[in-house]
């Protein structure tokens, strides 16, 4: 049986206290733009190396078109994600969105460090291109994300529909991905974006991840 969930189809509205919130972070949210050092030692890096501000690793967007997308990153198309989210808006409203070539998404936790590492934060307030869109949250691996991480894992940068097998067979909703090169940044041990890299010769989308815990 499959969980109801409550989809939101469009962004809603943002009170003035949660909008001074989120100015207030706007500082932390450029350490992770342009960061000014790496003197700090981040716990849990990807590439093993304490020291590294700068990574390349593979980002996943994927979700049925009436349903949720989540968002995974891997230190490659083989391996087991490092960090899963599941968004609170329909993967047809992200697409819209990417639609005008900028998506800016920045996802805000507050107060302490109680969860050390960013990844292991359970809930985040989202914000897409300066609008809240209700929450983001992660979770852990199920089998129907192993699943379709397996359909991709020979596919390393694109874009399209999945094929359905199963018990999708019979269903009417498509399920999309996106998946892509992303420049991983470490502005502080409480910030942390990621970059979309452009395959040569594709236009200038510019998708961007920030985590933020202001």
């Amino acid at each position: 049986m499959r969980r109801q969930l409550n989809i939101m189809d469009t962004p809603t509205s943002v009170d003035c206290g949660r909008e001074v919130r989120f100015r207030r972070s706007f500082r932390t949210l450029m350490e992770c733009i342009v960061p000014a050092c790496c003197a700090f030692q981040q716990s849990e890096t990807l590439s093993g190396d304490k020291d590294d501000c700068y990574s390349t690793v593979t980002g996943t967007f994927f979700g049925y078109r009436k349903g949720r997308i989540s968002f995974c990153i891997q230190q490659d198309t083989k391996s087991t994600p490092i960090l899963l989210l599941e968004f609170a808006v329909v993967t047809s409203y992200l697409a819209r969105e990417m639609q005008y070539g900028l998506l800016r998404i920045a996802l805000e936790c507050s107060g302490r460090r109680g969860w050390g590492s960013l990844y292991k934060v359970p809930v985040w307030s989202m914000y897409c291109n300066g609008r809240k869109v209700g929450f983001a949250v992660r979770r852990e691996m199920t089998a129907n994300d192993a699943a379709v991480l397996k359909l991709m894992h020979s596919v390393s940068v694109g874009a399209g529909v999945l094929p359905k097998s199963g018990e999708d067979l019979d269903s009417d909703d498509d399920l999309m991905y996106l998946r892509a090169s992303f420049d991983r940044v470490i502005g502080s041990p409480d910030s942390e974006s990621f970059h979309m890299v452009n395959p040569v010769g594709s236009s200038g989308q510019e998708l961007s991840v920030f985590l933020v815990r202001s």
